[in-house]
């Protein structure tokens, strides 16, 4: 199986572009697994399989590094969107993308045919608290207290086609992510599991974020997450509608547009291309 390691500010994923004919394994949550093992196999947070869509120009299927299937990722389209450009693949500057999120449509910025930057139309926040998913009563989660093991904190629900648990503190730095972040994620609150941002204000246009993904952990960066934390700042009157979110692995620029719709744009890069042996192919 012939592979390509992509990565959107450190956010790591192993992409194959299975519309070509090559074949796939009966289960692709093991292949995941094995593939991102970062000892044993690859290493990535995620597996993204190119399929074939009556509906789009392309269908993204995003496994996580646990082996569980995410309806979207921003920084894995932004590399999608990369690879089907710069391969000559579906040469446009919106491309389609259908994802269990809904149709995506990253719009490219290249220069001389590189592309420098991808700009995301990532759509418009699902804010009630059943759309997060999240158990309770009907209407928005800003400000609200989640109890977690004894401690409390005051979280803001996102869904940005996944579930986003955001978290305002004074420093990001004095957070203990690892101890912290799977307990979030696996909140009886969640009954979908969630993604957990916890985020440091610096002025109204510029914010510093942590995230424990759901499914991988630590990351160096999460696009649908940057977008949740946006929402998140408006909402909690933190931050104006334009503000760069700055992830460890770098910066992303987020716009919750008075259309309703969040835009993000940030970086991709292609890292290097490979083949890997698998066995019970379909």
């Amino acid at each position: 199986m012939f592979f390509t390691k992509v990565h959107g500010l450190g956010n790591d994923f192993i992409l194959v572009n299975a519309g070509t004919g090559q074949g796939l394994p009966d289960d692709c949550s093991t292949l995941a697994k094995e593939m991102c093992d970062r000892r044993f196999g690859i290493g990535a947070d995620g597996l993204v399989l190119l399929l074939d869509s009556g509906v789009a120009d392309v269908r993204m299927k995003i496994i996580n590094s646990d082996g569980s299937e995410a309806e979207m990722c921003g920084n894995a389209i932004r590399c999608v969107a990369k690879y089907l450009y710069e391969h000559d693949i579906v040469r446009k500057d919106e491309i389609k993308v259908e994802t269990l999120a809904g149709i995506i449509v990253p719009q490219i910025i290249q220069n001389n045919g590189v592309v420098e930057a991808v700009r995301v139309d990532m759509g418009a926040p699902r804010l009630e608290r059943a759309q997060i998913p999240m158990v309770g009563p009907a209407g928005q989660v800003i400000h609200e207290p989640l109890e977690v093991d004894g401690q409390t904190f005051y979280i803001t629900a996102v869904s940005m086609g996944n579930p986003h648990c955001v978290i305002f503190v004074p420093d990001v730095s004095a957070i203990p992510l690892a101890d912290i972040g799977p307990r979030i994620e696996t909140h009886p609150a969640f009954p979908r599991k969630t993604n957990v941002e916890f985020v440091q204000v610096i002025s109204p246009r510029e914010v510093r974020m942590l995230v424990w993904e759901r499914g991988a952990g630590p990351t160096m960066a999460c696009g649908t997450g940057a977008c949740a934390v946006a929402v998140a700042g408006v909402l909690n009157n933190l931050t104006e509608r334009n503000v760069t979110v700055h992830l460890p692995g770098g910066p992303l620029a987020i716009e919750w547009s008075d259309n309703g719709s969040v835009y993000m744009t940030g970086p991709a890069k292609e890292v290097f291309t490979g083949e890997y042996t698998v066995y019970n192919r379909r």
